[in-house]
């Protein structure tokens, strides 16, 4: 089972990583590694909520969101979106940005410091608010309660995700923004970090607008559909399951990708904080997202979604350290390997957490006799 589902992500991680190897060296062959890591952690509740979507659909439109839907998701975003990032940054074509790339590193690596600080203060704004929306909010699971708990209730006061994250792009634009980092020293980027950050907060609002508009598009399908269902069994007609599935499906397979873009946003983005280098980090991305898609497919063909509940905590506290790491880096450089390992680290912590609270639960369970006094277990982080 685990296999066949996962064959393909097998085979494209030992074939990438080889790639990288050979083709540019061990270096390379990690940060890929760090990469595909945090894509996966990264996307991991992307799968958990895909699985809940995609089991609801006919075979036809499964077929066609794990096909059409990958090309999407790994051609797309995880290829297409950093050129297009790289080349409206330093003011070239996407094609002129690959070639660059491909035949003069040096200055494609030029062009890429010198649009750094725009590309960080995007990216950081946008990751920022993936963190601030998920810690402001009030949730059955805490991680670390000591600091998610105080934080829930302020998260209680309306906008204050949108005016921390200003005030911290204010911040960098200040202290960091007049001696930024470029390929011919420090210059003053103050306006550039500016308009780059507002721009990252419009996108990931412009994004979670439109996740929100086709989920309210398929709440009201779902709903006809289960009148209409309502009304054929009074009236004693038969009611086909794949046929109604198939009135909604169209809807369904919008929200999924728009879904799968938002949650790709944060893995792209923070990708630059790791690297600038455009193929390592479409290759790394790639492999990430090839576990996505069979995670999706296991969860859907199991029935069941992972009992890892402190992952998700995990790996949005590593999107709130990548986005730190970015907006430092518009003036202070930062070793590439260190920021992989400060994501990958928190997110093995909370993985590691969620174990000890299973293994508690279970023996919880066995000195009650049964599942039925359930409680959260604490962490111990």
């Amino acid at each position: 089972m685990v296999l066949k589902t996962f064959g393909w992500s097998f085979a494209v991680t030992a074939l990438g990583l080889a790639f990288a190897a050979w083709q540019w060296g061990w270096e390379a062959f990690g940060i890929v590694l760090i990469l595909s890591i945090l894509e996966i952690s990264l996307s991991f509740d992307n799968a958990v909520v895909n699985a809940g979507i995609l089991k609801k659909m006919n075979a036809f439109w499964q077929k066609i969101f794990l096909t059409i839907g990958i090309l999407i998701a790994v051609f797309g975003m995880r290829l297409v979106f950093p050129v297009v990032i790289v080349a409206i940054s330093a003011k070239v074509g996407p094609i002129e940005a690959v070639q660059l790339a491909m035949d003069q590193p040096e200055r494609y690596e030029a062009l890429v410091t010198d649009a750094h600080p725009a590309i960080a203060a995007f990216g950081g704004m946008f990751l920022l608010m993936i963190f601030l929306d998920f810690i402001f909010e009030e949730r059955e699971h805490k991680w670390l309660a000591w600091l998610e708990r105080p934080l829930a209730k302020l998260g209680k006061i309306d906008m204050l995700s949108a005016c921390v994250a200003l005030i911290a792009l204010l911040l960098s634009a200040m202290y960091f923004a007049v001696e930024a980092h470029t390929s011919s020293g420090h210059a003053d980027k103050t306006a550039t970090v500016l308009l780059a950050g507002v721009a990252g907060l419009i996108t990931y609002l412009v994004v979670g607008g439109l996740s929100g508009y086709f989920e309210d598009k398929l709440e009201e399908e779902e709903e006809r559909e289960h009148e209409e269902e309502e009304q054929a069994k009074k009236e004693g007609k038969p009611v086909s399951a794949v046929g109604l599935a198939g009135k909604a499906a169209f809807f369904l397979f919008l929200y999924l990708e728009v879904l799968d873009a938002s949650f790709s946003f944060d893995g792209v983005i923070g990708a630059f904080a790791i690297t600038n280098h455009i193929f390592w980090m479409a290759l790394g991305l790639g492999i990430g997202a090839m576990y996505v898609r069979s995670l999706t497919v296991y969860l859907v063909r199991q029935g069941t979604l992972d009992d890892y509940v402190y992952l998700e905590h995990g790996a949005h506290y590593a999107i709130g350290a990548l986005a730190t790491i970015l907006l430092v880096t518009i003036r202070y450089q930062i070793d590439e390997i260190i920021t992989g390992l400060v994501g990958v680290l928190l997110i093995a912590a909370s993985f590691w957490s969620s174990l000890r609270r299973n293994k508690a639960l279970e023996a919880s369970e066995g000195k009650s006799g049964g599942p039925g006094d359930k409680a959260e277990v604490s962490s111990g982080v």
